[in-house]
């Protein structure tokens, strides 16, 4: 069964407090879908290499991890759904012990990584990302002569499109006027901008995670852009800020998004604030299709009746992993509230447990 984000958080920061004392950490990553055999293959090709280590103890650690990670891939004939992600090693601290420990777990997103690695730690990366991406921000950088499309996931930023406006410089062909000029490249930059817009409807339009598209460039450019309604209203809704940036190439995104940290941090106060503020709103006027606090919480899970979960930051974790459990089981969302606002201390203080519920028991 795959994972809930929370086990992945937990599994995270376990992982994240181990070092090894020399190169003995193996991670590795099976993608969804991928032969788990083949896998399991180059683990006793690697087991054959490992062989060749001068430490004795070394040694010893990595093959054993190594056969642990084989005999727990040998069974399989298929990799989970969403793929596996497996970690085995040496975490004793004192030098010349031996504390083999395993972990294998089903990430809740498939995995699209594959990946050996023997290290001094463990590669924890491609979960953390799980972790961050709910929601993507569209980027956009530009002006009269190139523009760039992204997009933001976590910390990732993926550039999705290149474009540029093909308009001549200032310098005029022989014989032209001024004014004919100013025309032609008025018009070519209408173009440009027409272009801009279409790639964008194409790339965000229908994409369900998109929380928000922020545009950056010369201060003329991205307003006559923007306030051009190039874009239709439904992308045009989705601006969140306009940034003051001047390269409009790959760092230029990251440029933009190192000046948006702010605005990105509201957005997330601001989703977090509204989420409380809605179970709130059920609590007090919903006459019964809401729950409060954990024994009621939990049975609304058993009985399948809950649409949305609730649970404060600060709610002990073993509660936080049974209902999230329970929610993934049942098909119910699970929202985790911070203690950073007065509405998510305010629902910590209540108990931090509670949820919407799609029919009253």
């Amino acid at each position: 069964m795959a994972a809930t984000k929370s086990e992945v958080g937990e599994l995270v920061e376990e992982l994240s407090g181990y070092k090894g004392k020399h190169t003995e950490l193996i991670t590795v990553y099976i993608p969804a879908g991928y032969d788990p055999n083949t896998t399991q293959k180059q683990l006793e090709a690697e087991k054959a290499t490992a062989k060749n280590i001068k430490s004795t103890a070394t040694r010893k650690n990595v093959i054993d991890a190594l056969e642990k990670i084989i005999r727990e891939l040998k069974p399989l004939k298929k990799a989970p759904d969403n793929g596996m992600a497996l970690f085995c090693g040496n975490i004793s601290p004192n030098e010349g012990e031996q504390d083999l420990k395993f972990w294998n777990i089903e990430p809740p997103h498939p995995l699209n990584t594959r990946l050996y690695r023997c290290d001094k730690e463990f590669v924890l990366d491609p979960l953390k990302q799980m972790l961050e991406v709910e929601e993507v921000f569209g980027l956009l950088v530009m002006d009269r002569k190139e523009a760039t499309i992204g997009l933001l996931e976590g910390k990732l930023i993926q550039v999705l499109q290149k474009m540029t406006s093909g308009i001549p410089s200032q310098i005029r062909a022989g014989g032209q006027s001024a004014q004919r000029f100013h025309r032609i490249t008025e018009g070519l930059t209408k173009e440009f901008y027409k272009r801009i817009a279409e790639e964008m409807k194409k790339i965000f339009f229908e994409m369900p995670k998109l929380r928000g598209i922020i545009v950056g460039g010369p201060v003329p450019t991205k307003d006559e852009f923007l306030d051009g309604e190039y874009l239709p209203t439904q992308l045009r809704n989705k601006v969140i800020g306009r940034i003051d940036t001047g390269d409009t190439s790959e760092s230029g995104l990251n440029e933009l998004v190192e000046k948006s940290g702010e605005l990105l941090a509201q957005q997330e106060i601001t989703k977090e604030k509204d989420a409380i503020k809605a179970y709130f709103t059920a609590l007090k006027e919903s006459h019964g299709k809401a729950s409060l606090g954990y024994p009621d919480t939990k049975k609304a899970l058993e009985y399948g009746a809950s649409q949305t979960v609730y649970l404060s930051e600060k709610t002990d974790k073993e509660i936080q992993k049974e209902l999230a459990q329970l929610a993934e089981n049942s098909g119910a969302e699970t929202i985790i509230i911070s203690v950073d606002t007065i509405e998510g201390q305010q629902f910590y203080n209540l108990g931090g447990v509670g949820s919407i519920l799609r029919f009253k028991i």
